[in-house]
């Protein structure tokens, strides 16, 4: 139980991107492993219940590893991690995110806070000027970043023998300025080449693997069938037993009455609800009949420029040919005169490479922004005119904008 106890703790220490030493302690370790799989939704109440010392519990670490395997691809994860970069990536990513879904799940389930959980806005405002500080920083770096990409690969373009690429990585012109570095390079290509060998054993094994894990649930499934016959068994036993005293009949005879008055009580519940709600839905009915006579035109407008909206992106959403991209993309400079750049005297065949252009990711994503900053400006001015209706029901208060 130790030994798998680490196993996790290592593994899932490198997911999260954490740093992990074989000193921690027992207890530190479970803490993380448990919290770990409870994040990631593990939810199978016997692992948290195991003690903090590590002493037991193997075959629910078992079940853990292997639900860590089938759910979150542990293994590819660790492999994409471990991943030696000898080229000049970045991260590109197209996808349609679910912002207004995820706000609307936010909304709802947060708590309501009292007078004494608010927080001053002046702080608020501190907070987020301090945000939009370290924002420009981190873009100027970035910037600054990619001026000296751009200079490494100009400068060396047509000095590869790939001719795909055709100019180097930073982490290639560090090795011809420092050759030594080559042996560290070595060790970790050969590293990774035993983990992709490894890998490469364990997917011709995999079937065998969980198998064997199916006669570990069937096991658990029936030592919880005989726990449950056996826990009824006792229940039919003790019955006789209590029913034989005097006073057990009396009360099983008022136990009785109660029900059936609750039943009374249910079924009339049941239709003075049913009666409450066909007049509400009535009611309800009538006010918005005179709802849509007086706000016919208001309604038909902000439906208008909702479907305005929608038909802006209709196109670029709903492209057949469109691939959403995710992930880390090599960066390689494609000069608009390739033959006259290139040490081979021949031009880069783009057609052997299904890479994505530069301008095109730009291009998508300030399509992107813009439909973002529309949806902005329309929320923007429905919360201009609910405060003014919140401000034309207070009396006596005038109201100055900022």
């Amino acid at each position: 139980s130790l030994d798998f106890w680490r196993l996790l703790y290592a593994l899932l220490k490198q997911i999260h991107g954490g740093k992990w030493t074989e000193s921690d302690a027992i207890d530190i370790q479970i803490r993380f492993v448990k919290s770990a799989l409870w994040y990631h939704g593990y939810d199978r109440p016997e692992l948290y219940e195991l003690p903090a010392d590590g002493s037991a519990g193997s075959r629910e670490l078992l079940l853990a590893f292997s639900w860590l395997l089938h759910r979150l691809g542990l293994l590819e994860q660790l492999l994409a991690r471990n991943r030696v970069r000898t080229g000049d990536e970045t991260s590109v990513c197209t996808c349609e995110d679910d912002l207004c879904e995820s706000q609307k799940s936010t909304t709802e389930t947060a708590p309501e806070r009292g007078l004494e959980d608010r927080v001053d806005v002046r702080y608020l405002q501190w907070l987020n000027g301090r945000l939009r500080f370290q924002w420009r920083s981190l873009h100027a770096q970035h910037q600054e970043q990619c001026k000296l990409l751009h200079k490494i690969h100009l400068f060396t373009s047509g000095s590869h023998v790939d001719q795909i690429l055709g100019h180097f990585s930073v982490t290639e012109t560090d090795l011809i300025r420092q050759p030594e570095n080559y042996k560290q390079l070595l060790q970790l290509l050969e590293s990774e080449t035993m983990q992709l060998e490894a890998f490469l054993e364990w997917k011709q094994l995999e079937p065998v693997y969980w198998q064997w894990m199916e006669t570990v649930l069937d096991n658990i499934v029936e030592e919880e069938n005989m726990c449950k016959s056996q826990d009824t068994h006792v229940e039919k036993r003790r019955l006789p037993k209590v029913t034989c005293c005097p006073w057990a009949d009396n009360l099983t005879g008022q136990i009785d009455r109660l029900s059936r008055v609750l039943m009374t009580l249910q079924d009339q519940l049941h239709k003075l609800v049913t009666h409450r709600k066909a007049a509400w839905c009535e009611k309800v009915k009538a006010r918005e009949e005179e709802l849509q006579k007086e706000g016919f035109s208001a309604t038909a407008r902000k439906i208008q420029e909702s479907v305005e909206l929608k038909l802006l992106d209709l196109t670029h959403l709903c492209a057949p040919n469109k691939n959403k991209m995710h992930g880390l993309c090599r960066l390689v400079l494609r000069s608009k005169h390739p033959a006259s750049r290139m040490g081979f005297g021949q031009s880069i065949s783009k057609e052997r490479v299904s890479a994505v252009s530069a301008t095109e990711v730009i291009r998508e994503l300030q399509m992107r922004e813009a439909s973002l900053q529309r949806e902005l400006e329309q929320l923007r001015e429905e919360c201009r005119h609910r405060l003014d209706e919140i401000a034309e029901g207070l009396d006596g208060v005038i109201c100055i904008s900022p």
